[in-house]
């Protein structure tokens, strides 16, 4: 899979999974909703419930900002798998400009977001590497 093809396939995907560590090694991985700008990755503290608002993936990028964002697509029928992981480095908006240009990405493409905006603060990973793999190359 080309670059071009996994940053493609990866904006297509409504969802993914952010994989964090912890100052204790410990890896952390959460479900995600995003927006692409180029090469960063955007995602927000939203109001979905939450035991607290001071999330363990905020707190892990603070402390170490290398993480990995996997999107996939799963089929019964296995000529149809592919993944895309993009690696980067993270790091935790809370300056109002920043976070409201990545909240305007999140909330164009997310309709739930546009009846309650994310409030933040905001994620934004600048991404290093784009991997992939597909089953079969032609879709």
């Amino acid at each position: 899979m080309t670059e071009a093809e996994a940053r493609e396939r990866f904006a297509s995907a409504r969802v993914a999974r952010l994989a964090t560590v912890g100052v204790d090694g410990r890896p952390h991985l959460v479900p995600i909703v995003f927006a692409l700008a180029g090469d960063t990755i955007v995602t927000a503290v939203d109001a979905k419930p939450k035991r607290t608002r001071a999330l363990r993936r905020l707190a892990n990028v603070e402390g170490n900002p290398y993480v990995a964002v996997l999107v996939d697509h799963y089929s019964d029928d296995w000529r149809a798998l592919w993944w895309v992981r993009a690696d980067g480095t993270g790091r935790v908006m809370r300056e109002a400009g920043a976070v409201t240009a990545a909240i305007d990405l999140l909330v164009t493409r997310y309709e739930q977001y546009r009846e309650q905006p994310p409030t933040g603060p905001v994620v934004a990973i600048a991404v290093d590497r784009w991997s992939g793999w597909s089953a079969s190359l032609s879709g």
